[in-house]
């Protein structure tokens, strides 16, 4: 190192003062925020069919729901792309109201699927302990 007058002898490495940047604050404060965000989210599960739905002229716009339970033409259940059983829909809401407790359930019921299997599905939904349960619909034309 050059020494050229008085000043600069605090830069000189002898007297200690390199300037280093401390990266553990702010790699903290990321993983604090990363896990803010995930803890804070809301995750939807979508049933992750394509479902004709029916028409109602009464039909009104509701928030994101948690949960999309599909029925398909045929009566297959579908939630998170995943076909399930009857049995097991009262199993998935029960999880899902544990994560989320005033999460709401939609059901999505094809507009040509049985009428009865779409009620079985919503008893399953109920019997978990769902208290917002929405059938979904598309508005029409009145």
């Amino acid at each position: 190192m050059f020494r050229v007058g008085s000043s600069l002898n605090s830069m000189n490495k002898e007297d200690g003062a390199d300037a280093e940047i401390n990266m553990a604050p702010l790699i903290d404060m990321i993983f604090i925020l990363l896990i803010f965000f995930l803890v804070t989210a809301t995750f939807v599960r979508e049933s992750g069919v394509e479902i004709e739905r029916p028409e109602a002229a009464s039909a009104e716009t509701k928030d994101a729901a948690g949960i999309f339970i599909a029925v398909t033409e045929n009566g297959d259940i579908f939630v998170d792309k995943n076909r399930i059983d009857l049995r097991s829909v009262r199993g998935i809401v029960e999880q899902f109201l544990l994560e989320n407790p005033s999460g709401t359930v939609m059901i999505e019921a094809d507009r040509k699927s049985i009428t009865g299997r779409m009620v079985q599905v919503l008893d399953q939904c109920r019997l978990a302990g769902a208290e917002n349960i929405a059938v979904s619909t598309v508005r029409g034309d009145s």
